[in-house]
């Protein structure tokens, strides 16, 4: 299974731009996309049925903003959407798509905007731990898919020293991150089969991105103990962009029990 996860500045843009003719070549099996910046009712039909690939939406009560969606070549057993928190929920952060033994999904965390501070950006990243908690009971195996909106480790962050204050790597948000990765067991899957530094997913404009400089990482896949051994490939595709953050593939190689 090939998983991408992609932060677009809006999708009907990202598909004018050539997203979809892109990901008919990419030989991705699901497709995790975040900030549609538009209601499924508001999408032309070129986005809402891209050829090959079945799409599924979950929109922001918000005109212009946030808002999640996930691609699927195969039917999925089951959509899933929100997090049980009607807050959250009302700004289209959170959908996910059931197989038969692993469930995928794209998660957006808010950014620092006139819709949240940091402190709603802490709350949201303790909804979303208090989640991962839950789905430890179960009897699956799971891969979120998306912008965290922060980095976790100094080889994640290109100026990390000047960054410290600086909301995406504060110290509260590497905890947060800390507790992920420990206590709650889940994986960083890039980091599974890529070692490399200068690893970058997010640059804060256009010269930053074209000169590679100044980069985050903050786009993830995070996966259940169970997936770890399945990662064997993973990389940042940097070109073609579809705004400010680069894809990032991963692949499982699952055998038939998962």
């Amino acid at each position: 299974m090939r998983i991408i996860t992609l932060h677009v500045d809006g999708l009907e843009q990202a598909v004018k731009n050539g997203l979809y003719q892109w990901l008919s070549s990419a030989d991705v099996d699901v497709v995790a996309i975040q900030n549609l910046k538009a209601k499924e009712y508001q999408l032309s039909d070129d986005v809402l049925y891209p050829e090959g690939f079945n799409a599924y939406f979950f929109d922001a009560a918000e005109d212009n903003y946030s808002g999640v969606a996930i691609l699927t070549r195969d039917v999925p057993k089951a959509i899933m959407t929100g997090l049980a928190h009607a807050e959250w929920d009302m700004q289209g952060r959170f959908i996910q798509a059931d197989f038969d033994h692993v469930s995928v999904a794209s998660v957006l965390f808010p950014t620092i905007d006139e819709h949240n501070s940091l402190e709603d950006k802490l709350e949201f990243q303790q909804v979303f731990l208090e989640h991962l908690q839950k789905t430890r009971r179960k009897r699956r195996e799971f891969i979120f898919c998306g912008n965290f909106e922060a980095a976790h480790k100094t080889v994640d962050i290109q100026d990390w020293k000047n960054a410290q204050d600086t909301p995406g790597f504060m110290p509260e948000e590497r905890a947060w991150f800390d507790q992920m990765f420990g206590p709650v067991e889940f994986t960083d899957a890039f980091r599974e089969a890529n070692f490399g530094e200068n690893q970058f997913t997010w640059w804060p404009d256009e010269e930053s991105q074209r000169r590679d400089q100044n980069g985050w990482r903050i786009d993830y896949q995070i996966c259940t103990p169970g997936v770890r051994q399945y990662v064997v490939e993973a990389r940042i595709e940097k070109a073609p962009q579809f705004g400010k953050h680069a894809a990032v593939m991963i692949e499982y190689e699952f055998d038939e029990e998962i």
